[in-house]
């Protein structure tokens, strides 16, 4: 049968609901019986209970209810026995609470446990013997062993029944505490002439339905004089004993006298407790000393009531009771029970997100059971008590998975005893990532050297991007940012791996084109959804010695011969021309050096190993020949070094005449005797003798004005060779020290070109082709073009 329900409902502050709800139930109820409708008590549907995986949580081990969250009823799982549960202790209740998840919620369930008339009365002893003396007056009183029933209230022991009740009478006292003392009054004197022994039944009865009973024999001996019965100093003593006390502590004293003398005085304690009792305390049956013999707990038992008797020998008693108050002592720990708990949870976790839940119990009483609850220091969590011993470890400030990933959150309880005990457990709670932070990159921005004509797809350099999540969120990619570099897409440049960020070139690149550039990169996470940075990466091209110097001046062509003219009369240092060339690489790789190959007299020039200036190292003699052949080679300080070999004519003669005859065969120098050039010359000078003769003429009409000129080569000024305009010697560390501008005229045949050079130079540069007649010519023009500079340039 279902006793009334009451249902208590109070939400908390913490976010999670808690409740109370009370059941009353018969024992020995059949497994299965219906015991509530929880849910409908709790005002819940079944499939909040289904959702929340509903739970029953108790302290004790041993589950007699189960919940049925289907049908949201509790039931009964075990049989219960009232006695065995709660012995005499009333009322008997079981206590357990009912947990729900998401959200969490608690309620706490109460079924109290009816008591049935199941146990019948019994006695600790079938037969008592008294021995009485025919001399015990009317009135005498006897005490009788109480008889125990496991039942209590109603079902309990309801009265006593004595029979016959010819000489005696029973009479029952009841105490206020519920104990009732059974005595046999003797109403008739004895006479042991008459019966020397009487036999009785001593009937107990309860009051449950239906009414059980149990019965015990009483036999009395009757004995000789013996009118004086033991009487006790006090009916009741009270003593106080601490928990834990070793056994043989002397709990009280006790003490009966008696009038008689001899043997009949002659006094004998025992004790009349059930079995229970007697477990606990004995007494000495010589001096009445109350003594501890088992343990006592205060958590299980404050107070005992000890019931004494005091006896003769002639069969005469008295009875007291020690009421014995135990004194409690901190000796139990809080115990720490985790009811439900997390062991991941999100670093975007709100305030007040609920972790654990925690009940606290200490069986100690008053300051030794009050329980205070603390966690470690520096934590971002909070412990919040709520009623019932209950605590909740909900967040206190935000999470960071990147300043710390785990905790290890110990939970310290102690109670207010002298010494204080304590407990702890220590929870370990993981926090999951969420995808909080971007990539960053090592450097703000990144410079990376590349030296020209490359191979494509060469490694130029590396990248590198870190993110502090963790997992997929801290996995990077490396993307390239469109962009372009003189109008062209970069990626047609460089492409960038997006795993490693590995950049690796894509084209060969030439430092005279492009000497640098730079682009953007990405880096870009994999959470969802995704964040990124960038990061500027610039690319210097490093030139490589990779273009020989180019001889701009003197230009030689394959029709003619260009002589520079150096009167007999130059002093020493006298500038005969100076080599001008370039080289389109930068820094070192474009640093020219000047040295003299070959000369057909090297102790008549040098060349300047910066400028390229060939001048006289001595006088010039009569003796010296008049064609002068000089090879320079112009070489950069690359890496290997790259050169270019320019041929110099210089013509050593006062007049025309001389250098005329000296070089008729001027352009036949034996590197350039092959056989094509051999039937070349020799038609050339058929053709040239010819026209010689023709030339002679007007050469000696001009005899005059020649010998006049002659002025000019006996003079002491140096003949300085043409240098074009605009260019002017610098200091930097640029292609050339000098810069030369020249200008060229060519006809239709590249290789009969002359090469003319302006300006007042020019007058001691002499042509020589052999296709004239064998004059030389002066040339004065400023301005001629020369189509294709067919230099014989030897290129190394």
């Amino acid at each position: 049968m279902k006793g009334p329900a009451l249902l208590f409902l109070s939400l908390l502050s913490l976010g999670c609901v808690t409740g109370q709800v009370s059941y009353t139930i018969p024992e020995e109820m059949s497994k299965g019986s219906l015991v509530g409708n929880i849910a409908h008590d709790l005002g819940l549907q079944t499939k909040r209970l289904l959702s929340g995986k509903a739970r029953i949580y108790t302290r004790s081990s041993d589950e007699y209810i189960e919940l049925n969250r289907e049908r949201g009823v509790l039931l009964v799982k075990e049989r219960i026995d009232r006695e065995a549960l709660c012995k005499q202790t009333t009322p008997c209740a079981l206590h357990f609470q009912i947990i729900l998840e998401n959200p969490m919620e608690f309620y706490t369930v109460t079924v109290q446990i009816a008591d049935v008339n199941d146990n019948a009365p019994t006695f600790k002893r079938n037969e008592i013997n008294f021995k009485i003396s025919e001399s015990a007056t009317t009135g005498a009183k006897f005490v009788l062993e109480r008889a125990v029933d496991l039942d209590v209230g109603i079902n309990g022991v309801h009265g006593y029944d004595l029979k016959p009740t010819d000489n005696f009478a029973l009479k029952v006292h009841s105490h206020a505490d519920g104990n009732k003392n059974v005595e046999m009054v003797l109403q008739k004197p004895l006479d042991r002439e008459k019966q020397e022994q009487i036999s009785l039944v001593l009937t107990a009865v309860d009051g449950g339905e239906p009414q059980m009973s149990g019965t015990m024999m009483i036999v009395i001996t009757v004995l000789d004089v013996n009118d004086n019965a033991p009487v006790f100093t006090q009916s009741t003593y009270k003593a106080t004993v601490t928990e834990n006390s070793p056994k043989g502590t002397v709990v009280a004293t006790v003490t009966a006298t008696d009038a008689d003398q001899d043997s009949n005085a002659k006094i004998t304690y025992s004790i009349t407790n059930t079995d229970d009792d007697r477990k606990v305390f004995e007494v000495n049956e010589e001096n009445g000393e109350v003594i501890l013999i088992g343990n006592i707990d205060f958590e299980e038992s404050r107070n005992y009531q000890i019931n004494l008797l005091a006896s003769d020998e002639g069969g005469l008693t008295d009875s007291c009771k020690v009421i014995v108050d135990v004194q409690d002592v901190n000796d139990n720990k809080p115990e720490i029970n985790i009811m439900s708990k997390s062991t991941v949870i999100s670093e975007d976790a709100k305030l007040n997100t609920v972790v654990t839940m925690i009940n606290i119990e200490d069986k100690d009483s008053g300051e030794n059971g009050n329980v205070k609850c603390f966690i470690n220091e520096n934590m971002p969590f909070n412990l919040k008590s709520s009623t019932n011993a209950f605590y909740s470890l909900v967040t206190d400030s935000e999470l960071d998975r990147e300043r710390s990933s785990e905790y290890n959150i110990t939970v310290t309880c102690s109670d207010e005893g002298v010494p204080s005990l304590s407990s702890s457990v220590t929870l370990t709670l993981q926090i999951s990532d969420v995808n909080d932070n971007a990539p960053v990159f090592e450097r703000s921005s990144y410079e990376a050297y590349i030296v020209e004509n490359n191979t494509p797809g060469l490694s130029v350099f590396t990248v590198k991007a870190r993110d502090a999540d963790w997992n997929q969120n801290a996995r990077v990619s490396y993307i390239l940012e469109d962009s372009s570099v003189n109008g062209v897409p970069v990626s047609s440049y460089v492409s960038v791996s997006a795993d490693s960020g590995v950049i690796h070139a894509v084209r060969s690149f030439d430092y005279e084109q492009i000497k640098d550039f730079h682009f953007r990169v990405k880096a870009q996470d994999g959470g969802s959804p995704p964040l990124s940075s960038n990061v500027t990466v610039k690319i210097l091209i490093q030139d490589q010695n990779d273009n020989p110097p180019q001889v701009l001046y003197p230009v030689q062509t394959g029709g003619s011969l260009v002589a520079e003219l150096v009167p007999r009369s130059a002093d020493v240092g006298y500038l005969v021309t100076k080599v001008v060339a370039v080289d389109v690489d930068s820094g070192q790789n474009a640093w020219l050096s000047y040295k003299l190959q070959k000369a057909t007299d090297r102790a008549l020039f040098e060349v300047g190993s910066q400028n390229g200036e060939i001048r006289t190292i001595r006088q010039v003699t009569d003796k010296d020949a008049v064609k002068q052949r000089l090879s320079v080679i112009v070489e950069d300080n690359g890496q290997p070094s790259r050169s270019a070999t320019v041929v110099v004519n210089v013509a050593v003669a006062d007049s025309f005449p001389e250098v005329l005859s000296e070089f008729t065969d001027f352009t036949h120098d034996k590197e350039y005797n092959d056989n094509l050039t051999f039937y070349l010359v020799l038609a050339l000078a058929v053709v040239s003798f010819l026209f010689i003769t023709c030339v002679v003429v007007i050469i000696s009409v001009k005899i005059y004005r020649w010998r006049q000129s002659r002025v000019l080569f006996h003079s002491n000024l140096p003949v300085i060779p043409y240098y074009p305009p605009r260019y002017s010697d610098t200091l930097g560390t640029g292609t050339l020290q000098h810069v030369y501008n020249y200008e060229v005229c060519r006809t239709t045949d590249s290789r009969k070109s002359d090469c003319k050079f302006s300006g007042a130079g020019s007058q001691n540069v002499l042509i020589m082709d052999p296709s004239s007649t064998g004059t030389m010519q002066r040339i004065q023009s400023e301005k001629s073009i020369l189509d294709e500079p067919d230099s014989p340039l030897e290129v190394s």
